[in-house]
């Protein structure tokens, strides 16, 4: 009875397992069924995903990529905005087929999505003020009083509270939040990865960028997709490989001035 009531519970677990496979088994045949590529961006992210203030348009990498995409696919492209907080919920949520917005492959994401093979690599930076004058090199960070910014969801949330022994550890709630900490003096700095630093000099007159004095933790990124679904992502892989192959993704980086993220193999 013990054995068959175990035998029945495993049978079920299958069951489940195989339904909530399904459920999301089909992205590219309902992409090809609708005509239509949802793609998950943050229009925060500059150089990736951004929405230029002045014209309200998106550019970057991912954008130029996604209209790539879509193009072979031959469907319409939408984007759905969300954050780094909520896209994997968006994914597993069905609305939509794919994040490229510049995807940190991290542990806690990786139980929840599946990943592309990456195309960029950043480590992590600090954006401090002009006028700051105790954080001259990257070991002035973690000392005691300091305080240090990161932006809620992102990976240098859970990075920043396991390596900071010594400065407080500030969670920014809302994009902007961190940036404006760190003019005003309210924190010394904020965590942030390549792509970010250089919006920060190209728009502001009063961030200095300190860069790491010895590898912190290089971060794969990648594209997002819900899990159980081989074939989609299967076809993202190889999409990931041709723009590799054919130049399109350094050139979009070169553009932006990202190609030094760039991953080639």
């Amino acid at each position: 009875m013990v054995i068959k009531k175990l035998t029945l519970g495993l049978m079920l677990s299958i069951l489940l397992i195989s339904l909530a496979e399904l459920t999301h088994a089909n992205s590219l045949q309902d992409i090809q069924a609708t005509k239509v590529l949802k793609v998950c961006i943050w229009p925060d992210y500059y150089g990736i995903s951004y929405r230029n203030p002045r014209s309200g348009l998106l550019q970057g990498v991912d954008i130029d990529l996604s209209r790539d995409l879509a193009q072979e696919i031959g469907v319409k492209l939408q984007y759905v905005e969300t954050s780094f907080a909520n896209f994997v919920a968006d994914i597993e949520g069905r609305k939509c087929h794919i994040a490229m917005m510049g995807v940190g492959v991290i542990p806690s994401r990786v139980e929840r999505v599946n990943f592309s093979s990456p195309y960029l690599r950043s480590d992590v930076y600090a954006v401090t003020s002009k006028s700051n004058a105790t954080i001259k090199t990257w070991d002035d960070l973690d000392r005691p009083g300091r305080v240090i910014s990161v932006l809620k969801g992102t990976f240098m949330e859970p990075l920043m509270k396991k390596t900071l022994k010594q400065a407080t550890v500030q969670v920014a709630e809302r994009p902007g939040e961190r940036e404006r900490d760190v003019e005003s003096g309210r924190a010394d700095a904020f965590m942030t990865d390549y792509p970010y630093t250089q919006r920060m000099l190209a728009n502001t007159d009063w961030a200095r960028v300190i860069s790491p004095s010895r590898p912190i933790q290089p971060t794969d990124y990648a594209y997002a997709v819900a899990k159980g679904d081989p074939a989609w992502l299967a076809r993202v892989n190889q999409f990931v490989a041709q723009v590799k192959q054919d130049g399109r993704l350094e050139k979009y980086a070169t553009e932006f001035k990202l190609q030094q993220i760039v991953v080639k193999d």
